[in-house]
């Protein structure tokens, strides 16, 4: 029977385990050093604030494996031998595949700052990292002060994490307003007072120079660059982003680059090997895209995409349009298509932008300056259907056309208030056009 192999239960990975399953009576195995189970990644940083259970993370019953004929082996793969097909572990023992299935996510990306060796200093990626956490900083006695070292998702979800046990968190952005390298300005400094209003003290426009210890191992302070600050911590939450966790391959003959080389069929250099998730980086960025996704619902569909390959039904990875999510403290934000900020906008993007006067909740509807149509939209404090933008997407549709629609594509419920009128009557001052 052939033996399928997948390093890596995370969303791809397992996803990739069960449509091989439904599809196939193939032999698999899933391997992970991190954890027994799956657990879902994006939920986290409810363990540590107390709203879920480490069991209420996992989306499996403990039976799923076994009913479904999946192997699970905890174990850390030192090397891979694709002469031999074969794979060691770091206890020295070995197993052999027929097909390998690289999805071994990501891991925080650090800069070689003095002090990462201390006691204290963390990412919060992994579930040992939450683990971490929880014996960095279990209380507000114990730790009083942390430092978030870099914006972007993971730091603001750490941020309300330790906000949450009474911790004074400060932030280290270097960009002049939260994740301004990555939103629209007008988005970017909402946030960043959003952030702010959390007693969050947000330091724009600093970088980090060092960490510094006490003497025992601990982390005790951090030094920013700029002014030579020294702010006094007991916890260093490294957000500088992430990258692929790929350094067990440094002596196969797997082609890498940031990370694993793949085609549009998931596949490596090397016959019967493939990468999926944060790991994976097309060899030609599809569209817009960059090249390494590292996104919850990029992973589950490189997943599926690659099961049907493997099950002889040759699949290309198509993810279509871009979108994501998130939630900024008690902000909500979604994206579809591209809105770029202003150091990525593309010369032929316009943005149209509105803020509620609440500083709760925007918008941005970005379109091609001279057709008018409609390349992607941010929204912050209001849901959006992703099926009715995508189609508009797909449909090209202008920009007077979806600001006049907005009221179909709402998802918010029945009782929250509606903000299309507002909307569109800025729309028709800005662009001096008659009432829509």
């Amino acid at each position: 029977m052939e033996h399928i192999v997948i390093i890596g239960n995370g969303i791809a990975g397992v996803t990739a385990a069960r449509h091989i399953r439904k599809l196939s009576d193939k032999k698999i195995t899933i391997i992970s050093a991190e954890a027994e189970h799956f657990f879902s990644r994006t939920a986290l940083m409810y363990v540590y604030m107390g709203h879920m259970r480490w069991t209420d993370i996992e989306p499996y019953e403990a039976f799923f494996w076994k009913k479904n004929r999946l192997e699970l082996k905890k174990a850390y793969v030192t090397s891979v031998h694709t002469d031999t097909k074969t794979l060691e572990f770091e206890t020295g023992d070995t197993m052999h595949y027929d097909t390998l299935i690289l999805a071994t996510g990501s891991t925080t990306n650090t800069f070689g700052w003095e002090g990462l060796d201390l006691n204290g200093v963390q990412g919060l990626v992994t579930k040992q990292d939450l683990e971490t956490l929880e014996r960095n900083a279990p209380n507000n006695t114990e730790c009083p002060r942390a430092v978030i070292v870099g914006g972007g998702l993971i730091g603001v979800e750490m941020a309300e994490m330790l906000c949450t046990r009474g911790i004074q968190v400060t932030m280290l952005v270097r960009e002049p307003a939260f994740w301004s390298n990555t939103l629209p300005m007008g988005e970017a400094e909402m946030i960043s007072r959003h952030i702010e209003s959390h007693g969050v003290d947000l330091r724009l426009k600093t970088n980090l120079d060092k960490i510094l210890g006490d003497g025992n191992g601990n982390a005790r302070a951090v030094l920013t660059k700029e002014e030579g600050e020294e702010i006094p911590c007991s916890v260093v939450g490294i957000t500088t982003g992430v990258t692929p966790n790929i350094a067990f391959l440094k002596d196969s003959k797997i082609e890498t680059d940031k990370g694993i080389l793949v085609n549009r069929k998931l596949a490596t250099n090397i016959p019967d090997v493939y990468a999926i998730g944060d790991c994976a980086q097309q060899r030609e960025p599809i569209g817009n895209r960059p090249p390494v996704e590292a996104v919850w619902y990029t992973g589950r569909m490189m997943g599926e995409a690659l099961a049907q390959t493997i099950c002889g039904n040759t699949f290309e990875y198509n993810p279509g349009n871009w979108f994501n999510s998130a939630k900024f403290f008690d902000i909500e934000f979604q994206t579809y298509g591209w809105v770029n900020s202003e150091e990525r906008k593309k010369e032929y993007e316009a943005q149209f932008h509105w803020k509620c006067p609440s500083d709760l909740r925007c918008i941005t509807i970005a379109y091609h300056k001279q057709t008018e149509v409609f390349l992607g939209i941010n929204t912050f404090g209001i849901r959006m259907k992703h099926a009715v933008i995508d189609q508009w997407l797909n449909e090209d549709r202008s920009l007077d056309y979806v600001v006049k629609n907005l009221k179909k594509a709402n998802f918010d419920p029945e009782f929250y208030d509606s903000y299309e009128s507002k909307i569109q009557q800025a729309y028709t001052n800005q662009f001096e056009k008659a009432q829509l």
